[in-house]
């Protein structure tokens, strides 16, 4: 079955529209069919991406007794959110680089909710009629056990965070607190989560931050990383699958190494 996607194609400027089987893993373009290896597909986003921490129930409970400890003495009380800056994303098939002085990396299998229209102050009930659609991010990180101090250093590095292979458009995905996230590494199972786990649903999310926060047309919220993201190392292929949605695919480089490199 044909599904409707928004894509950006590798030295084509503008995102377009498209259609894509995914189980036959076949793109639809003016017509014309490929398969989606024949295609080099570009970041697919044009806004922010916010990241949620938290928001996952066994996460969420790994450090429960932590929150009670100074210097905040309590649960928080609202999402607790970050910014994966413009540096971070890059596409699908492109190499993430693990610094020299790393060993692992975490490999951070996120839902991302793309928005559709100036959402702000919206209300749990209509939250969907504010998103154009979903895609998939990878919130790689440096292992680190903080989430009270900003992590920027272990986030926001260059390359750490990919993004696609497209914006699945909404109409596509029937419930999304109920998809199943798979990661496999070279191959390997190392991770299985559902949005079904998560404490605010996706509609609740979107509510209880945009109470606080405008999001803007183009802007990606992610719902939260599962407890125990898979680690990897250097030349470790890596292979995100959302039900749905698509296929995220990356593999690990040195720095030096993965400077303008894909796979």
């Amino acid at each position: 079955m044909l599904q409707t996607v928004y894509m950006k194609l590798s030295g084509i400027q503008p995102i377009q529209e498209g259609k894509v089987n995914l189980n036959e893993q076949e793109v639809w373009i003016d017509g014309n069919s490929y398969r989606n290896k024949e295609l080099s597909f570009d970041i697919p986003i044009t806004g922010t991406i916010y990241g949620t921490l938290l928001n996952y129930r066994n996460a969420y409970t790994q450090l429960k007794e932590a929150m009670y400890q100074a210097p905040y003495q309590a649960p928080p009380q609202a999402p607790v959110l970050y910014i994966k800056p413009q540096n971070t994303l890059i596409a699908t098939g492109s190499l993430i680089p693990i610094p020299e002085e790393e060993q692992e990396l975490d490999m951070g299998a996120a839902l991302g909710v793309v928005i559709g229209k100036t959402a702000s102050k919206i209300d749990e009930f209509h939250a969907l009629d504010f998103v154009e659609g979903y895609t998939i991010v990878n919130d790689v990180s440096i292992p680190h056990d903080s989430v009270y101090r900003p992590a920027v250093k272990e986030k926001a590095r260059d390359g750490f965070c990919p993004v696609g292979p497209w914006i699945m458009s909404k109409t596509a995905v029937h419930n999304p607190n109920e998809l199943e996230i798979r990661v496999l590494v070279n191959g390997e199972l190392r991770q299985k989560s559902n949005t079904n786990q998560l404490i605010r649903s996706v509609e609740k999310l979107l509510a209880d931050v945009t109470e606080f926060m405008t999001l803007a047309k183009g802007d990606v919220l992610l719902v939260g990383v599962p407890e125990n993201p898979p680690r990897v190392k250097a030349k470790d292929h890596i292979h995100i699958e959302i039900d749905q949605i698509g296929v995220l695919e990356n593999t690990i480089a040195t720095e030096k190494a993965s400077v303008g490199g894909r796979l």
